[in-house]
């Protein structure tokens, strides 16, 4: 298959989904989420990831995420996740992006149990018959599946993938990668070391933070990926306590708080059900850093 196009370079915002108060999916509310951060100056969506809660969907309601996102903001920017326990069941859910006019996918190795290599090449290269390319996502943390840069470069020699989302929070792999497979592409996954991968040469960020802080998030990831490290680094260390991995639940908490102030029913699972203009955005920003400021961090 020829690359042509990468439409998951830059930021890729992990959608959370929002949900009504029956649990029935707000797909109105994610629409204007999803068009909300465009305009925000994000690059793109990943609907049907973790943040997504696609493991709790119907197969209906999985479909029409994806359509929702891709009517919202065009095919061009929207990378669904299509994981599942099965290759054959993983395939069919890219086959479905690609017919909804999806540029690309993400795709977990198997995960119903710890996959050995012949098995994840397997299921890479079932999905990649759906003829549209793949970002692997390497989460050994929850998948207890490492993608090893042998792996990946493997992988990326079969053609089944193009890309990989890293989350493994090693550094050091990003040069390991670049020496076995220099084409493929890497995105910073895990959020903390954003700036250290963006200097290794990522060419893009699946994050959910961009959620809740859009504006900042994307002016991080500019400024680190231009070269502009000045100002990547004042922004880095006002968002580190943030994004950094043993800081989660804290994340929640500021982030539930900062809506609360900001008088939005809101939260990193249910994002707010209007747009925030950029002024409530800077309420947030500010009530975030007070949170922090109080002791969150």
């Amino acid at each position: 298959m020829t690359r042509i196009r990468r439409p998951w370079h830059g930021v890729m915002v992990a959608t959370a989904l929002p949900f009504r108060d029956d649990l029935s999916v707000d797909h109105d509310a994610y629409a204007a989420h999803c068009a909300w951060l465009i305009d925000q100056g994000c690059d793109g969506v990943v609907p049907n990831g973790s943040l997504g809660e696609y493991q709790v969907l119907t197969p209906e309601e999985r479909a029409r995420v994806v359509e929702t996102a891709v009517a919202a903001v065009g095919g061009e920017r929207v990378m669904p996740g299509v994981s599942a326990y099965g290759s054959a069941e993983a395939r069919r859910w890219a086959e479905h992006a690609r017919d909804a006019g999806c540029a690309c996918v993400m795709l977990l190795p198997p995960n119903a149990y710890r996959a050995d290599e012949r098995s994840v090449r397997a299921h890479y290269a079932e999905v990649a018959k759906a003829d549209l390319p793949v970002v692997a996502y390497n989460n050994p943390h929850d998948t207890k599946v490492d993608l090893t840069p042998e792996l990946l470069a493997a992988l990326y020699t079969d053609g089944h993938i193009q890309a990989v989302k890293e989350f493994s929070g090693d550094v050091r792999r990003a040069y390991r990668i670049a020496e076995l497979a220099p084409e493929l592409d890497l995105l910073a996954g895990a959020d903390d070391v954003l700036l250290e991968l963006a200097v290794a040469g990522a060419k893009g960020w699946v994050s959910g933070y961009p959620n809740a802080l859009p504006a900042s998030t994307v002016e991080l990831y500019r400024a680190a990926t231009s070269g502009d490290l000045t100002r990547a680094s004042q922004l880095y260390r006002q968002l580190h306590p943030l994004l950094r991995w043993d800081s989660r639940s804290e994340f929640v908490q500021a982030i539930k708080l900062s809506m609360d102030l900001a008088g939005r029913h809101g939260g990193p699972c249910r994002p707010p059900r209007t747009p925030l203009l950029p002024e409530q955005e800077a309420a947030v920003r500010a009530a975030t850093g007070k949170a922090l400021a109080a002791g969150l961090n």
